[in-house]
């Protein structure tokens, strides 16, 4: 089976692959001053049992000094198992239609790759983590650029910090959009103005990539805090909550026969 390493800057994602099939997934906080021995010990206690069925690894770091000792485990304790770090040199078959390719992260790469290989093209992702990322595909499946938001968690630890009468509060739906309490205002404005947010910027991201052909845009969710934003949202038609692991699986494939 295929394990894949998906390290972001807020959380650590794995996943186990039977075929094409995602078996198994654990999450776990990320900590950018861990050790590959600190990994290592973390990991094979969540696959418990199922360590041993490994037979190859992927994976992917948006915190290099968590990528630092990625490479370090692999050659400590997985040395004799084929695996793959996505990075510069790493075949994916996205073009990068990008200014400065080095500037793109890897996760945004393998979203573009399994959002275009399950949903064809054009294609926008919108992935919800600790920044909120707009990664827009053609239809040959390029990579065409995006944008960046601030992620939710973000604004809400920003809004707590800031303002001496405001405080971190639940992102759940409030009973109404005119809040009757300082909490239910705050929920009001983060929920529906992050929807707000997703869908004036897929909007107008699809005006400049497909004009008025009216060719459908397939518009993808992905991230811990999709489901949050998805039944808000006009714009959002699909969820991928794996997308990122697929898209592992995916180069892992190209890379390794």
């Amino acid at each position: 089976m295929l394990l894949t390493i998906d390290v972001g800057n807020t959380n650590i994602v794995l996943g186990l692959f039977d075929g094409a099939k995602l078996v198994r997934d654990w999450r776990m906080h990320t900590d950018a001053r861990t050790t590959a021995d600190e990994l290592a010990l973390a990991m094979h206690g969540l696959l418990g049992p199922l360590a041993a069925d490994i037979t190859g690894v992927c994976a992917l770091s948006t915190v290099p000094a968590v990528l630092r000792e990625l490479r370090v485990m692999f050659e400590r304790y997985w040395s004799t198992l084929p695996h793959v770090i996505v990075e510069p040199g790493v075949r994916t078959g996205v073009p990068l239609l990008y200014d400065n390719p080095k500037e793109v992260g890897a996760d945004r790469i393998v979203n573009a790759l399994a959002a275009h290989t399950l949903y064809g093209g054009p294609a926008i992702v919108v992935d919800f983590g600790t920044s909120t990322n707009f990664d827009v595909v053609s239809a040959r499946g390029e990579f065409l650029g995006g944008a960046l938001a601030p992620g939710i968690e973000i604004s809400v630890d920003a809004l707590a910090a800031r303002a001496a009468a405001l405080r971190k509060v639940e992102l759940v739906r409030p009973r109404s959009v005119i809040g009757k309490t300082t909490v239910e205002a705050l929920q009001s404005g983060l929920l529906y103005g992050f929807a707000g947010q997703v869908d004036g910027l897929v909007r107008r991201i699809v005006r400049e990539l497909v004009g008025d052909t009216g060719q459908p845009v397939a518009v993808i969710a992905t991230g811990g805090l999709a489901p949050l934003v998805l039944a808000e949202s006009a714009t959002l038609k699909h969820h991928a909550p794996d997308l990122t692991l697929v898209g592992l699986r995916l180069v892992y494939e190209r890379n390794i026969r």
